[in-house]
């Protein structure tokens, strides 16, 4: 038993080796026969499998395959060759039989059908294959950094597990190995085809040359022995051959099956009852051709007909939709107002959604708030839509990793969908439901950044960026090259539109760290530092207070990721103060290397310091209240320093950088509350944020200045 085991594991590695052995050892017709047939059952079985996976992979060992009986084909071409030459062109019964039924006594008849057969195989279906094979494997290299960014932001999000993780990138690796083996398996079917013709002339050839020469045969004799050997020995050969190439076309373009063919061809055909009846309607009118089969043409005609208006009838009964188009893409995406196809009446839909909602489960659904949303109108589709070419979602995959690496958050995923309430190139952008930004695209033009010192200005639409309030100007494609010239920075629609989503998302960061996110960052944790979290969680600080901190640090965009870090401060700072903002303006020291790579560049930072007066006054300013200190400044002090830090902001814009304003520790939080409101965008450090190796360049002051 064990030994038939062993036999069966090695059963491949075996016929391989046989397969050579053809190469060498001459066969006599019997096993001739069997072989040639063998080749062709082979060749139908992996033509069925090719029509009845759903997916590539599920035939992995295809390329492999292919190999196999290429090698097989040519084995069984040499060991017929040398029958064919040797015995006086007997090479067995299916060789005979078939040339004999093809050539029907007309050998001019046979080598016409063998030629055909082997041009369509070479021209036709290999080389398409081969095309296909190549780009696929392309496309599909192309596409593997983004997928595995895809993977990496589910698997932070919580979305899937370690495992499903480890299957995915291992499907995605399976995919490009067979991809990439597709792509010189062709190669492999070209040259088989290419093989099959120097075969035949070489058997064409040495079989005159011997019949005449050592047989003593005519012309005519030979001819009739040799062309019907040879023939016959063509098309056995090719006719497996034809099968693996048509399966190897069928393999590489399952790229977007989601069943069988056989399925997916009759499911699709039976989607398009209208079609059908079209195509019927217009062979009825080819009978009016003179000369046409009438019969043949009102029999094809009557069946389409009948056959399409009885799909049309049952798709209506049924409720389904009659055409797939543009509905198809806004379902996909969540649509608000896209198209839709035929279906239920207005008034069985309003009793359906009637009857829908009695049920509790679907009121309590219409209050569900996405965490953030981006809606756009319908000339946006192309840039979001996969389907069509759009590289949005990729994108936004890239970003969400890109901020979980700096921040530390994972950021929800964005809901996109398309609205008519909209006009055609308008976006919105929501958190929460409420929409806090929004802009227009042209969807054929680029974005043109005017540079701070514009020498020559280009032709466009005048618009405003809408991430950062740049003057810009929409140009056509062939303006690119000289606004670049003249020192424009242009950026696509696309990245105008995702700049402005990140940029959004950002600003309201602080809003997307909820409770429940806050759980998942301290389980994360804990595979790392069980001690250290069982000690100050819940035990010194609750979860609803480390997210008031969390939020608090977001809030200014200071990353969170170092939570070791933020949580070892807030237990040494627990024994002695009890106050979040006093907690977390230790935590911005303890964080002061992270903050200093965040707004230093190049080993300096250009900041906007506070006179001392300033300082002294803002800190007598402090008064208790119910919630702690707060800053009590007198309109007169207030309106000088909002006055000053309007001055100093433009500084800031000349030098391309954000504002920052520097204080001592004392000061900084309350500072930061004071200009909030007017300066969203600035940042308010402390000298004991900034590390120490740091040259720090003050390009202004604010003063005590109080106008009279």
């Amino acid at each position: 038993m064990t030994n038939i085991k062993n036999i069966l594991n090695n059963a491949v590695s075996l016929i391989v080796v046989m397969i050579v052995l053809l190469l060498i050892i001459p066969i006599s017709p019997f096993f001739l026969d069997v072989m040639i047939i063998l080749n062709i059952s082979v060749g139908l079985i992996i033509l069925l499998i090719s029509m009845n996976i759903k997916e590539a992979l599920e035939f992995s060992i295809f390329p492999s395959l292919l190999l196999i009986t290429t090698l097989y084909r040519i084995g069984i071409n040499v060991s017929t060759t040398r029958s064919i030459l040797s015995n006086g062109g007997s090479a067995g019964s299916v060789i005979g039989a078939m040339g004999n039924f093809v050539l029907q006594g007309n050998a001019v008849v046979g080598v016409v059908i063998f030629l055909i057969i082997v041009l369509v195989q070479f021209l036709v279906i290999n080389k398409g294959a081969e095309r296909v094979a190549e780009v696929a494997a392309r496309f599909t290299l192309d596409a593997m950094p983004g997928k595995q960014m895809a993977i990496d932001a589910d698997l932070g999000s919580g979305l899937i597990d370690e495992q499903e993780a480890k299957a995915r990138r291992y499907k995605i690796q399976k995919e490009a190995d067979f991809y990439g083996a597709m792509d010189g398996a062709t190669k492999i079917v070209k040259g088989d085809a290419t093989l099959s013709l120097v075969t035949t002339a070489i058997n064409f050839l040495g079989g005159c040359i011997i019949g005449m020469v050592q047989g003593g045969m005519s012309f005519t004799e030979v001819l009739s022995v040799y062309s019907i050997a040879t023939i016959g020995d063509g098309l056995v050969g090719q006719i497996p051959a034809l099968l693996i190439s048509t399966a190897t076309g069928m393999i590489v373009t399952r790229a977007v099956a989601e069943d069988s063919l056989n399925i997916e061809v009759l499911g699709q055909f039976k989607a398009q009852p209208r079609a059908l009846m079209i195509a019927g309607g217009v062979l009825a009118i080819l009978i009016a051709v003179p000369g046409m089969p009438k019969f043949q043409l009102a029999l094809i005609a009557l069946t389409m007909l009948i056959g399409g208006y009885y799909l049309l009838r049952r798709m209506e009964e049924m409720g389904g939709p009659v055409m797939v188009g543009a509905a198809g893409v806004m379902a996909g995406m969540g649509g608000a107002g896209g198209m839709e196809g035929a279906g239920p009446s207005l008034e069985e839909e309003m009793m359906a959604e009637e009857e829908s909602f009695k049920d509790i489960n679907t009121v309590y659904s219409l209050i569900n708030v996405e965490p953030i949303e981006m809606e756009f109108g319908y000339s946006l589709i192309p840039l979001v839509d996969e389907a069509s070419g759009g590289k949005m979602i990729d994108r936004i995959v890239i970003f969400r990793r890109q901020y979980a690496q700096e921040m530390g958050l994972v950021i929800p995923s964005i809901r996109l969908r398309d609205s008519s309430y909209l006009n055609t190139n308008q976006y919105v952008i929501k958190i929460k439901g409420e929409e806090v930004a929004k802009g227009e695209i042209l969807i054929d033009y680029y974005l043109a950044l005017e540079p701070p010192n514009l020498e020559k200005e280009i032709d466009g639409i005048d618009t405003i960026e809408p991430a950062y309030g740049i003057p810009s100007k929409w140009i056509t494609m062939d303006k690119r090259e000289m606004a670049e010239i003249y020192g424009y920075t242009v950026i696509d629609p696309l990245s105008v539109m995702l700049t402005h989503l990140s940029e959004t998302v950002k600003k309201h960061a602080h809003e997307l760290l909820n409770r429940q996110e806050v759980v998942r960052l301290v389980e994360n944790l804990k595979n790392q530092s069980p001690e250290l979290v069982e000690e100050a969680i819940p035990a010194v600080i609750s979860y609803g207070g480390f997210q008031k901190i969390l939020t608090n640090l977001l809030k200014e965009g200071i990353p969170i990721k170092d939570l070791e870090t933020i949580i070892e401060t807030i237990v040494d700072s627990a024994m002695t103060v009890k106050d979040l903002d006093t907690i977390t303006e230790n935590i911005r020291v303890a964080l002061k290397r992270t903050i200093t790579r965040k707004f230093c560049e190049g080993g300096s930072m250009k900041v906007v310091t506070l006179d001392a007066d300033l300082e002294k006054n803002i800190i007598t300013s402090l008064t208790n209240g119910d919630h702690g200190l707060y800053l009590a400044l007198s309109p007169d002090v207030m309106q000088g320093v909002i006055t000053q830090l309007s001055e100093e902001v433009k500084k800031f814009q000349e030098l391309g950088q954000a504002p920052i304003i520097l204080t001592s520790q004392v000061v900084r939080i309350h500072f930061y509350h004071l200009i909030e409101q007017f300066f969203p965008d600035m940042f308010v450090l402390s000298f004991n944020e900034i590390s120490n190796n740091i040259q720090i360049q003050a390009v202004g002051n604010i003063s005590l200045h109080i106008d009279r």
